[in-house]
């Protein structure tokens, strides 16, 4: 289940739904977008290791940078195939049609 920033910002304030509503869940992902929230919302250096560790230990999984996200989630919205020199980044997405660019050596 991916998780919007406004659950995680309940949870970091102790509320109790919050927490329980992600203890639910086995599997946890949130949004780069929403990591980015967290990160820029964060009060001090401290915070932001906190945030860290909590999403670590938590085993939410994130994987993809923003702009990686938009142009997997653009092909996948089309139905295009997307090329790229980095399929590692894009190979997880579920239903995202990949074909492999190798550049030639000159």
């Amino acid at each position: 289940m991916i998780f919007d920033t406004d659950i995680l910002i309940w949870c970091f304030r102790g509320n109790r739904s919050a927490l329980e509503t992600i203890g639910a869940e086995r599997e946890r992902a949130l949004s780069i977008v929403s990591f980015m929230e967290l990160v820029q919302g964060a009060r001090s250096l401290g915070e932001v290791r906190e945030i860290r560790r909590f999403l670590r230990d938590n085993t939410f999984r994130s994987g993809l940078q923003v702009a990686d996200a938009l142009i997997a989630a653009t092909a996948r919205e089309t139905g295009e195939i997307l090329a790229t020199g980095n399929i590692r980044h894009f190979r997880p997405i579920a239903g995202l049609r990949l074909k492999t660019f190798r550049p030639s050596a000159r």
